[in-house]
């Protein structure tokens, strides 16, 4: 159940989308340097997506988030005292 918030982010749904029309739209091309130039900026949006929802998970069980995440000096706003008792953490 908890596992919800993160697979209904609008960051995570955007970046499988755009994959999704990237792959349907390599369907019969040829592969050029702007295909992998395309593949690799959505491979890095996946990767700073995920690098996300981390922050945000160890933000919510009271962990710290480094100084260059999105959320820092924000954790209070995600900090849960039961996800803090569930990870033994408080």
């Amino acid at each position: 159940m908890a596992i919800r918030k993160y697979l209904t982010g609008t960051g995570l749904i955007g970046t499988l989308t755009s994959g999704y029309a990237l792959l349907r739209g390599a369907d019969g091309q040829r592969f050029t340097w702007r295909t992998a130039l395309a593949w690799v900026s959505w491979g890095i949006t996946l990767s700073l997506t995920i690098g996300t929802i981390i922050d945000i998970r160890n933000a919510s069980r009271g962990r710290t988030v480094s100084d260059d995440s999105p959320i820092s000096g924000k954790e209070g706003k995600y900090f849960s005292e039961r996800a803090a008792e569930r990870s033994g953490r408080r």
